[in-house]
């Protein structure tokens, strides 16, 4: 056996025994949850193959606000720390906290009360901060988790740990798990969607890597695709000059043969992963310019969603389509927004971070209630972690800075099966710890799978030995309360 025969045979030996292992969980899951989205319609009354229980939402949009806004400003009014301007936080409030070397040197840190005012809004009563008005304009549709909490404190790891359920890179995001689980109900675009947004804080902002919407350890055609704001949605969609729809068939089907042949020799399940991958490129050069196409919206959708919805990139533009993708069936679409990370002069940069969303939230959650899809669309709103009633640098009457907070943190979610109307949790008079109901990052999502129809404990992968899955091996619990 010459040396290339030996390392085909070493890594057909290493596919097997990795398939193996994976095996028995992998035919469990596909009999549990029919992979097969195209063909696992329900029949007669019984729950469709793909779901553990009957789903409350068939999709989900995702709303995610990278760099962590203020709960203080925005959601957990605290009036009584006006009183509290410029003393120093209590050391029984801090309780021992890690901090962040932002200001872990601090000599001091002084109280900084919210600027803005707080309203009740809606049969519910919500209080919301004046900088959403039209968010404050939905509360009877929304429910809003005052308590939520991390042990990440920064934003990197807090993020990759939302977004995949553990702070080390590699494994499956939240987007990649429901394709895997789920499939697509659309052959001509992907099951998971990503788009980032313009923001308009004047300020760098932390950067967002692939891999927060990466397949980790899942086939890789389960990674979200996502759509540029500039020149062609998706790089390589477009056939060079000179190639034609017929020429580019072609060669695709001489690709899939030449792929086929390299998977009977080695066995390695990424081959049929690239074919699939190919084959979605080419329909998409179809659906993907339909999907962009906003010739078809009437003005008052567009007017609904604000002045900034027809240029590419930005949030409003975004947030249409994720509408347009959650109607022709996109399973998951996630909608980034940068430069919520007010260290100073928040009250410079929030009013702007909150122009940007504001209105655009408010108007998709309407839209998708217009057209009868928000009874099964699930939208979530929120970010990585929260802030700190204390100022980081300099604090006077009408700036501060706030730096990151993981104890307590606010999200809102709306549809699929939420109960409108809802405020769940309470946190102390400074913002600081939770005193009710406590809701970690890994309930959210056991929460958010469970809408989906998925069983959290049972949404899973062996790898390494272990059974994997989106939430890891803590205990993790529905968020009831909120549930319709």
């Amino acid at each position: 056996m010459n040396p290339l025969q030996e390392t085909l045979a070493l890594e057909t030996r290493r596919q097997f025994f990795r398939s193996s292992a994976a095996g028995i969980g992998g035919a469990a899951l596909a009999s549990l949850l029919g992979r097969d989205s195209a063909h696992a319609a329900s029949t007669g009354g019984l729950i469709d193959r793909r779901f553990h229980h009957r789903p409350k939402a068939k999709r989900a949009i995702y709303l995610f606000m990278s760099g962590a806004p203020s709960q203080i400003d925005l959601w957990d009014r605290k009036p009584e720390m006006e009183k509290w301007y410029d003393k120093d936080l209590p050391d029984e409030i801090r309780d021992g906290q890690r901090l962040t070397t932002m200001t872990s040197k601090q000599a001091r840190f002084p109280i900084a009360p919210s600027i803005y005012d707080f309203q009740k809004h809606g049969q519910s009563g919500t209080e919301v901060s004046e900088l959403l008005p039209h968010t404050a304009k939905m509360v009877d549709d929304i429910a809003v988790i005052r308590s939520m909490w991390t042990e990440a404190i920064n934003h990197d790891p807090a993020i990759t740990y939302i977004q995949t359920g553990n702070q080390i890179p590699g494994h499956p995001s939240l987007g990649a798990w429901l394709s895997y689980g789920l499939g697509s109900d659309n052959e001509n675009l992907p099951s998971f969607v990503v788009l980032n947004s313009k923001w308009s804080a004047k300020r760098d902002a932390q950067a967002l890597y692939q891999r927060l919407w990466g397949a980790g350890f899942l086939p890789s055609k389960h990674q979200g695709v996502a759509l540029r704001s500039q020149g062609d949605p998706v790089l390589y969609l477009s056939d060079p000059k000179g190639v034609n729809r017929d020429v580019r068939r072609t060669m695709l089907d001489g690709l899939s043969q030449l792929n086929q042949k390299h998977f009977d020799e080695v066995g390695d399940p990424e081959t049929h992963a690239r074919i699939a991958q190919y084959e979605m490129a080419f329909r998409m050069q179809s659906s993907v310019p339909d999907l962009t196409d906003l010739s078809s919206e009437p003005k008052s959708i567009l007017d609904m969603y604000g002045p900034d919805v027809t240029t590419p990139g930005t949030f409003a533009y975004n947030c249409l389509l994720a509408r347009r993708m959650a109607e022709r069936g996109v399973r998951f679409s996630q909608v980034f927004h940068r430069g919520w990370d007010q260290h100073g002069n928040l009250t410079g940069d929030l009013p702007l971070q909150c122009g940007d969303v504001d209105q655009p939230s408010w108007a998709l959650v309407q839209d998708l209630k217009m057209r009868g899809m928000l009874d099964d669309t699930l939208v979530v709103w929120g970010g990585e972690f929260g802030r700190t009633i204390y100022c980081q640098g300099r604090l006077s009457k009408t700036n501060y800075g706030r730096d990151h907070h993981p104890r307590c943190f606010s999200v809102w979610m709306a549809g699929g099966g939420v109960k409108g109307g809802t405020v769940h949790g309470t946190t102390d008079d400074f913002s600081y710890n939770i005193v009710e109901d406590p809701v970690h990052i890994r309930d959210l999502n056991a929460t958010i799978l469970h809408l989906l129809g998925i069983n959290h404990e049972r949404l899973s992968l062996k790898q390494q030995g272990l059974d994997v899955r989106l939430t890891g091996v803590e205990k993790a619990h529905i968020v009831k309360d909120i549930l319709a």
